[in-house]
């Protein structure tokens, strides 16, 4: 399987497709890759038994998709944690050194490193990492993006990306941090949120507000 094959399978599984559907246009948005080019590599996801796709419903994984999704994550989110628990690495340097341990990573080692770690269950941007056999915690798929203005929420997880990291590094954002949602700029604005934690107002951008989950 490409590497880019398993990035659409890792970034699904990421958004939800395990147990509901995502749209082309969060894959797109996720991935910075072209609406056009999602869904060419769709198609070709859903001829190989990945994926299934509904016409105007969305993408989910299929079985097989689920299973070689949950192997990659949990390699990688294992990776991130040893990473950062071990060699002090910080958060946005975590995926570029994950991504290409993962695809050496056999089971065996994979298992070593969960006992190593004391059986980790969430990585160092929150994302919930699947045990030995498959078996993961539930977690939000609600976006900072769809939450309406007036609402409070938690920050749960981010999306697995350097530039995104390093940016709400420079803000100051934390998994943990509660957001009251101000309001939402019209025409893909940014979202305007006041930090309740840090007691500090912050406006985040529209694509950045894709990739953090709240609940």
């Amino acid at each position: 399987m490409t590497p880019m094959k398993e990035d659409y399978l890792k970034i699904i599984f990421e958004l939800g497709g395990a147990s509901e559907k995502v749209s082309n246009k969060q894959i797109a948005i996720s991935l910075n890759i072209a609406a056009g080019s999602v869904t060419e590599m769709i198609n070709k996801m859903v001829e190989e038994g990945l994926v299934n796709h509904e016409p105007y419903a969305g993408i989910s994984l299929t079985d097989s998709g689920r299973k070689r999704a949950v192997t990659l994550v949990r390699k990688h989110r294992l990776w991130e944690t040893f990473l950062v628990e071990k060699l002090n690495f910080a958060l946005p340097d975590l995926d570029v050194e994950a991504e290409r341990l993962e695809h050496e990573t056999s089971e065996k080692l994979a298992n070593a490193m969960d006992d190593a770690l004391g059986h980790p269950k969430r990585c160092p941007h929150g994302g919930t990492i699947p045990d030995r056999n498959g078996n993961f915690a539930s977690e939000s798929h609600l976006i900072l993006n769809e939450v309406k203005d007036g609402e409070t929420v938690t920050v749960a997880r981010f999306i697995d990306n350097h530039d995104l990291l390093t940016y709400l590094g420079d803000i100051k954002l934390d998994i943990g941090d509660k957001l009251k949602v101000n309001k939402h700029d019209p025409f893909e604005g940014p979202v305007l949120v006041t930090n309740l934690t840090d007691k500090q107002d912050l406006t985040i951008g529209y694509k950045a507000a894709h990739y953090i989950f709240v609940e």
